[in-house]
């Protein structure tokens, strides 16, 4: 008896790990809230989309099945004094019709929708919208983002500004180990690799402030590597370029050299920008000449 009470409870704390695993993975990685159900860019809304409706036709054969699981076990337990009896039956057409039918068709539909969901949300693809887009180049650290803006001759640590309903072209690289950009409220992750360039497409519809993380572990200082994304409406964003191109922090090749030192937990600053091709010599940096040539 007390194996059995053992076991019942070893099983009722394993349940409780599964259930409790999406809640954990939304909470303790996204804050406070389910930060992909509840999108606040046109990307992160399809992504979200797409998540449910996905849910919603696996859900017609998971429930289906849990229920005629214990259905069946309710119905056939050692205790029932009249369970049916049919010796000679073995085949059931209808029944081999529904197990594979749903199932196939439920297959089908997904593989559908996968396939157009992966051309539509694809990260290279630029977003329509009337207002051109604004390049952000973003360089992952030990342990901290950099956020290089070319066309406005600023940059970032650890905190992204930009303008609310305009499209944002991010190009990412490197200058460490890989690691994994996200901000889950505004669209999927996408890798940034040294020696390589990644793309990401994304946009705010309106303002407010959104938590962006590394998901790729990157070693003992990953638990900080996250920042904050801000997004301002136009006005406040034009003032927020005007302070920080007179900020008194400079972005050159010695500041850069010594953000490139490993570093935990480092406050959002702001620098002018002095070196033009910085995102380019950093990326480079990890190339040898037959890759260069093959991007030139």
């Amino acid at each position: 008896m007390a194996m059995i009470q053992r076991f019942r409870l070893q099983s009722l704390a394993a349940l409780l790990c599964i259930f409790s695993e999406p809640l954990w993975a939304c909470t303790g990685s996204c804050g406070s809230q389910w930060a992909v159900l509840t999108p606040q860019g046109s990307i992160a809304s399809q992504e979200k989309d797409l998540i449910l409706t996905a849910l919603g036709l696996m859900l017609l054969v998971v429930i289906p099945t849990i229920t005629m699981t214990l259905y069946f076990a309710w119905k056939y337990r050692a205790s029932n004094e009249t369970p049916d009896y049919a010796p000679n039956w073995d085949h059931s057409s209808r029944i081999e019709k529904v197990i594979w039918g749903i199932p196939t068709l439920i297959i089908a539909i997904l593989g559908t929708l996968v396939w157009i969901s992966t051309h539509r949300l694809s990260p290279y693809r630029p977003l329509s919208s009337p207002y051109p887009p604004l390049e952000v180049q973003v360089v992952a650290m030990d342990w901290k983002w950099l956020f290089i803006y070319p066309d406005l001759k600023v940059a970032t640590l650890n905190q992204l500004v930009i303008p609310a309903g305009v499209p944002v072209h991010f190009v990412l690289t490197s200058d460490a180990v890989m690691s994994s950009f996200f901000i889950p409220q505004l669209g999927g992750q996408i890798y940034a690799m040294a020696g390589m360039t990644t793309h990401l497409h994304l946009i705010a519809d309106q303002p407010g402030v959104f938590e962006g993380y590394n998901t790729q572990f990157s070693g003992p200082g990953f638990a900080g590597m996250h920042f904050e994304t801000r997004a301002l409406p136009s006005e406040s964003f034009h003032q927020w370029v005007q302070t920080a191109s007179h900020a008194p922090a400079i972005l050159d090749h010695v500041r850069l050299t010594q953000l490139e030192q490993p570093t935990t937990d480092v406050p959002p600053q702001i620098y002018r920008v002095t070196a033009p091709r910085l995102f380019n010599e950093i990326v480079e940096s990890y190339q040898g000449p037959h890759d260069r040539m093959k991007e030139n």
